[in-house]
Formats: C-alpha cells, structure tokens, sequence
C-alpha cells in the first residue's frame, strides 16, 4: 500500500476469507473491522475448506491483540504497522437510507465506511472488497474503493510460457542434439536472454530444427522427443514439451495452462497412468465452483449424485484414453481396475483434507479456480516422492473474486517459474476439432 498521509483501510469479509493475514499488509495504516464482518466471518467458521479456516485463523489473531482497545482507539498490529480498529454498528446514515437497504450485510459495510469519512474527515478511508459492486456502490457516495491486489500477477501478457523459439541456431549445434548424448552443454548456446530451468525451446535455422528443454542439474540443452503416453500421442510441440514435463522425473511441480481444448487434462491424465507403477495412487480433483450462484445444496440427491457434474469432465478424460483399447484389451481393464482399487481416485478437492500426500501423482483440474492460498496449501502438503500437477485455463475463471491476476494459477507460474523442480507450458493450440478451437477464439 502506498505511503504518505495514515488512511483507514476497511476490509470486507471477503478479503478475510481469501487471505487472514490480510491486516499485515497495509504498512502504517489503520485497518478497520466493522463489527458487521465479524458477524459474517462467525458464520463462516465452522468446515473444512480454505474459506473457513481463514475465518478462524483471522477470529484468533485478532483475539490475540489488546482487548478492549480493539474497540476503542485501536490495538496495535505488530512494529511498523498500524492499529486495527473493531467499529461497532451505527445508526444508518441519512445519505445512504434512500438507494442502499439495510438487510444487505454489504451496505452495513459501507455506512461504517461512510460514517467513518464523516467523523475522520482529515483521514483518507478507504473501502477493500474483492466485491466488484460493492466497490462501485462505495464510490457512488464518494468513499475510495479497491481490490485486494497483495497476491495479484502485475501483468498476465508477459507471464511466463515456459516455451520460446530461438532462431539463427548455428546449425552444427542442432546436428549435435541428434547425437547420442542426445545433449551440448548450455554454455555453447549464445542465446540474447538466458534459458530458465526446465524451460522449452524449438531451435531453429534455415535448414534444422529440434525440440529441446534446459536441464538445470546437467547443465546442458537435452532434446526432446515426440513420446506416447498410455497411448496418447502430442498433436504439437507444445504437447510434447508438456508431455515431457509430466513425465520428467526430476520435475516435481508441473503447470499447464491453456484454453479449453488444448490438452491440458489429457495429457495429464494419460502421464500420470503411464507412470502408475511408480506412485502408490494417481488422485485427480478439482475445485467444486458452483455455477449460477446456485450452490451445491440446490442439485438433487445425496453427496456423490451433486458432485458427479462437476466430476464428469475428468471422467470424461479418462474414457478418451479407456476407450482407445477395445474391452478385451489389458489396459482398458487396467483403468477400470485402478478405479475399483482406488489406485485412480478422481474426487473433489474438498476431500484430500486429512490425506497423507505421499508417492502420489496429484492432479489438480481448474486450478484457475483456486486462491493463491488454496494452491500454497495444496502444495505444502506434498509428502515424499509425490508429483504435483496444475492445469486451468486463467482467462476462464468461475471464482466470483478471481480473475486472470489474482487466481491461483497465474500466482503459481509466476511464482515458481525459474526453480529447478517447476516446469510450466502454455498450451495456444487447440486439438479438440475445428469448431472447438474456433468457438474458443471467437465467442
């Protein structure tokens, strides 16, 4: 946040819910709590997904400061920071009782910001929500408004692709890549900006070229070649760098972005069941979004039949590979076999609390659906010899409080890009059919 004169940031709920150490953010302003939101956060303390634990990790830090001075002046926050101020509910204010009605947790948000600019009117108070309307209605009755942006991306356009082309090759260079070690050290390279680890290239010249991807323990430039898996085979050579980060053993984090249609939880899948002898469980889950603003509880039936449509889709996957091998074949057992075995768990998110994440090849779907906090926790729970992949789409984000520089997996390759267990491709080509890809550029 900006320095110069103190302000008073007040926080909606929602920037509690997506970050509780969100008051440690704001330098040597004073943060305020209006008294409406701790109602809300109550309400939100109990279960067991991210929102709710921010929730109470938020309630106990907050309890943890001085007393009643919360309620009165203000307790300090920690050195060099600001007070945190509980403001407790006032009378509707006259100017706002005509346009904004007093059942909407929202607008009792908004009266304690506006009731704050009048009795401070020396002091800047400033409006924090993640809620797009609210932060119009803010400003609507003159109170600055703004978003969270603590771990938003600065600029989606040149966010890492972890591919690029390099022209002009010196042509011996590439005939050595066809040459058992199939490597030249990176050193011989004279590239104008520096190969990141596990970073893809397609060397080129007039005559030539290879797929290649830098080896951050080897030091050198490897060729890459065009693989299957499980029977899948690369359309292009973006699928084949990602094939090859999925299948990479030295690669424990994989991020794969692209629109839908690229490949991203085919190729995903597919890797993960041709590796299967090396993990104890291949787990596929991705976050439950609920579309329409109809939540979960709106479908029919028990817990398996309301989740299933937000399962289909990786099912949907999974018979794309089953369904290359007739009935009879070993391998179209083998799937049905791993799914009786639960050897192949596909399952929303929700239900890996608790898991012990070891040996196991975990692939996240929709991770454009997630908070940055969501993907450090799922990260951090990876136990010994277990792969993490990340697929989404960043511009195709069901998140009512998410967009393309503040999901999680924009927050991940930017993040993690350059480490020499990461390796991410973008995916630009769809391979879904003709109508796919151009419905996906044009509408």
């Amino acid at each position: 946040m900006s320095k110069g004169k103190s302000k008073f940031f007040i926080l909606d709920t929602n920037v509690i819910l997506h970050d509780s150490s969100c008051i440690h953010q704001f330098q040597d302003n004073d943060v305020v709590i209006p008294i409406s939101v701790i109602e809300e956060l109550d309400s939100f303390k109990r279960g067991n997904d991210v929102i709710n634990f921010h929730a109470r990790q938020f309630l106990r830090a907050v309890d943890t400061l001085s007393g009643d001075k919360l309620f009165d002046g203000g307790a300090k926050i920690g050195p060099h920071l600001g007070k945190i101020l509980i403001k407790l509910e006032e009378l509707f204010h006259p100017d706002l009782q005509l346009n904004f009605s007093r059942e909407k947790p929202d607008h009792h948000i908004l009266n304690a910001a506006y009731c704050l600019t009048k009795s401070h009117p020396d002091k800047p108070v400033i409006l924090v929500s993640k809620d797009v309307n609210l932060r119009m209605k803010a400003k609507s009755v003159g109170i600055p408004s703004q978003d969270y942006t603590t771990d938003h991306v600065r600029d989606i356009s040149t966010l890492y692709t972890g591919r690029r082309i390099e022209e002009h090759v010196n042509e011996n260079l590439i005939n050595r890549m066809y040459q058992e070690p199939y490597e030249v050290d990176i050193t011989e390279f004279d590239f104008a900006k520096p190969l990141l680890p596990n970073e893809f290239a397609i060397l080129r010249n007039s005559k030539k070229s290879a797929l290649a991807t830098y080896a951050p323990l080897l030091q050198t430039l490897k060729r890459v070649d065009k693989t299957s898996a499980y029977s899948i085979k690369p359309k292009n050579a973006e699928q084949t760098f990602a094939l090859h980060a999925l299948m990479n053993e030295d690669v424990r984090l994989v991020s794969i972005a692209g629109k839908a249609g690229t490949g991203k939880t085919l190729l995903a899948l597919a890797a993960a069941l041709e590796q299967r002898k090396h993990y104890r469980q291949i787990y596929m889950a991705r976050p439950v979004v609920p579309l329409s603003n109809k939540d979960i509880g709106y479908l029919p039936g028990d817990i398996q039949s309301k989740l299933y449509p937000y399962m289909q889709p990786l099912f949907d996957n999974l018979g794309v590979i089953q369904n290359q091998f007739p009935e009879t074949d070993s391998k179209h057992k083998r799937i049905k076999e791993f799914l009786e075995q639960d050897k192949l768990v596909i399952a929303p998110l929700s239900y890996i609390r608790g898991r012990s994440l070891v040996n196991i090849f975990f692939i996240v779907d929709e991770a454009q659906n997630l908070t940055p906090h969501e993907v450090k926790t799922i990260i951090t729970r990876s136990g010994e010899g277990t792969k993490m992949v990340f697929t989404g789409d960043i511009f195709q984000i069901d998140h009512p409080y998410l967009d393309a520089h503040s999901n999680g997996l924009s927050y991940l390759i930017e993040k993690m890009h350059g480490q020499n267990i990461h390796a991410h491709v973008t995916l630009e080509k769809g391979e879904r059919s003709k109508l796919a890809e151009i419905a996906s550029d044009l509408l």
